[in-house]
C-alpha cells in the first residue's frame, strides 16, 4: 500500500467481519504511538493515570531515547472514539514509539490521534484513580506495587520483576523483562525487584478502600520464571504464598489469576486450593522448531511437549475454560528464522488454536511489541505484517465458533465499544452477547 491509511482501509474492506476498531488497534499495538508534550502526564502528581511499566517495557525505544516521555510519562492506555471510521470506544495499551506514524496531540477541543498528520480519532485518557493518591506506610506508591491496567479492571501484581531464564541461551527471544528492570534501576526509578507480601496486601487494601465502584475486578499474579529458588522457594511456592495471603485477606473480592510456567499437576492443585480461579501457563509460540529457538529456556527446563501436557493436566484441575495460555502473536514471523509468509504463520498458529480449543482450553494472545533490547525486536523493528494480525483475529473467532466456545473469562466485557483488554483486540472482535450472563456476573 502507498500509505498506512490505505493499508488500514484495504484491510477494513477485505475483512468486513473484523471491526474497524480492531484493525486500528492492532496497528497501534504493533507500531506504537508518538506523544506530543501536550499529551504527556504529570506522573503521579497529575490528573491522568501514567504508564506503570507493569512487567515489560512495551516500548519501541529504550527509556533513554524517549525524550520528554521518559521524564513525563505517557498515559497507561488511551480510549479512542469517532473519526472517519466512527470508532466505538476502543481501549489501547500505550506502547511508545517516537518514530510512529501515529501521534497523540492536543487539538482545539481535546486530544486527537493523527495518522501521518491527519486526525483519525478522538482520544480520552484514563483518570488518575483515587487509590493512586495514597502511599503505603513506607512511602512506596500503589502504582509501584499494585498498578491497574485495562482501564482499572485488572490489578497487575508483578511480584518478581526478574526472570531466572537468563542470557542468550535461556531468555525468551521477544521478552525484555530483565532489561526493563535494569533500565528502570539505571534511570533511578523505583522498581521493586521482589515485592514483599505485606506491601502487596497493603496496596490491595488501599485499592479496596478507595475503589468504591469496584472497577477493579481481577488481579494477575505473575513475574519472571523461577528455575532454582527465590527467597528460598521454588516457583509454585513462591507465587503460591502471595495467592494464599491475598485470598485469605480478601476472599472473593477479585478474580484471582496466576501466570506461571506450566507446572506439575501437584503445584497447579495448590494454586487452585489457595483460591486462584484462572491459570495462565503461557505457551508463547506453537511451532515446534520456533518454540525451541524463541523459548530456549522453556525448552531446556520443561520442553514443548511436556509444557502442552501440563496445560491439559491443569485443565483437569481448574476446568478447561479456566486454563488460558497466552501466545505472542506475530513473533512466529520474526526474521531470520520465522515463517516467510502470512499464510504459513496463520496455518501454524491455527493448528495450535485447534489443538487447545478442541480440548476446551481457550488460549488468548498478546500482540507482539518488538522491543529493541530483545533479539527479535532488534532485528524486526516493524514487527509482523498487519495482515497477519487481522487474519489471526479471523482464525481465532472461527476456531472459537467451531468448538462452540465462549471468550475466555476474566478479561472483562466482550465486543467493540465494550472491551477493556488492551494488549490485543481479540476481545474487541467478540459479539457482546457471546458471554454467559450468569458467569459474567461472577467473573467480570
Amino acid at each position: 500500500m502507498d500509505t498506512r491509511r490505505a493499508l488500514l482501509e484495504d484491510l477494513i474492506a477485505r475483512f468486513p467481519h473484523i471491526p474497524a476498531e480492531a484493525v486500528l488497534k492492532e496497528d497501534l499495538l504493533r507500531s506504537g504511538i508518538a506523544f506530543d508534550s501536550s499529551a504527556l502526564t504529570d506522573n503521579d502528581a497529575g490528573e491522568v493515570k501514567p504508564k506503570s511499566y507493569f512487567i515489560f517495557s512495551f516500548d519501541h525505544k529504550p527509556l533513554r531515547e524517549l525524550g520528554e516521555a521518559a521524564v513525563r510519562r505517557p498515559p497507561e492506555e488511551i480510549a479512542l472514539t469517532g473519526g472517519p471510521w466512527e470508532l466505538r470506544r476502543t481501549i489501547v495499551s500505550v506502547r511508545v514509539n517516537p518514530d510512529s506514524p501515529y501521534r497523540v496531540s492536543a487539538g482545539e477541543d481535546g486530544l486527537r490521534l493523527s495518522l501521518d498528520a491527519a486526525p483519525i480519532a478522538d482520544v480520552a485518557l484514563p483518570p488518575m484513580p483515587p487509590y493512586y493518591r495514597h502511599a503505603l506506610a513506607n512511602g512506596k506508591s500503589v502504582m509501584e506495587i499494585a498498578p491497574t491496567i485495562q482501564w482499572g479492571y485488572l490489578i497487575y501484581l508483578t511480584v518478581l520483576r526478574l526472570c531466572q531464564y537468563f542470557g542468550a541461551k535461556e531468555e525468551c527471544q521477544y521478552c525484555d523483562i530483565n532489561h526493563n528492570w535494569r533500565q528502570h534501576k539505571q534511570e533511578g526509578r523505583p522498581y521493586t525487584g521482589v515485592k514483599p507480601i505485606d506491601e502487596v496486601l497493603e496496596a490491595l487494601a488501599i485499592i479496596d478502600a478507595h475503589d468504591l465502584e469496584h472497577a477493579s475486578r481481577a488481579y494477575t499474579l505473575t513475574g519472571g520464571s523461577v528455575t532454582s529458588r527465590v527467597d528460598g522457594f521454588a516457583e509454585a511456592d513462591f507465587y503460591g504464598r502471595y495467592a494464599q495471603a491475598i485470598e485469605e485477606r480478601f476472599p472473593g473480592r477479585w478474580i484471582g489469576k496466576v501466570v506461571a510456567q506450566a507446572l506439575p499437576r501437584a503445584d497447579v492443585q495448590r494454586f487452585h486450593d489457595y483460591g486462584i480461579r484462572i491459570y495462565h501457563p503461557n505457551y508463547e509460540v506453537w511451532d515446534k522448531r520456533l518454540f525451541e529457538i524463541i523459548c530456549p529456556g522453556k525448552e531446556r527446563y520443561v520442553g514443548r511437549e511436556e509444557w502442552h501436557r501440563r496445560i491439559l493436566d491443569a485443565a483437569e484441575v481448574f476446568g478447561p475454560r479456566y486454563v488460558i495460555p497466552n501466545f505472542v502473536a506475530g513473533v512466529e514471523m520474526a526474521k531470520p528464522f520465522g515463517f516467510a509468509t502470512v499464510d504459513e504463520a496463520i496455518a501454524s498458529t491455527s493448528e495450535g488454536l485447534d489443538y487447545f480449543m478442541s480440548r476446551g482450553v481457550t488460549p488468548r494472545f498478546t500482540t507482539w511489541c518488538p522491543e529493541p533490547a530483545t533479539p527479535v525486536g532488534r532485528d524486526n523493528p516493524e514487527g509482523a505484517p498487519l495482515e497477519y494480525h487481522i487474519r489471526l483475529l479471523e482464525a481465532y473467532r472461527a476456531t472459537l465458533d467451531r468448538y462452540g466456545l465462549q471468550p475466555p473469562p476474566g478479561y472483562g466485557p466482550p465486543g467493540p465499544g465494550n472491551a477493556v483488554f488492551s494488549v490485543s483486540s481479540f476481545m474487541d472482535t467478540m459479539a457482546p452477547e457471546s458471554v454467559d450472563s450468569a458467569e459474567f456476573a461472577t467473573l467480570g
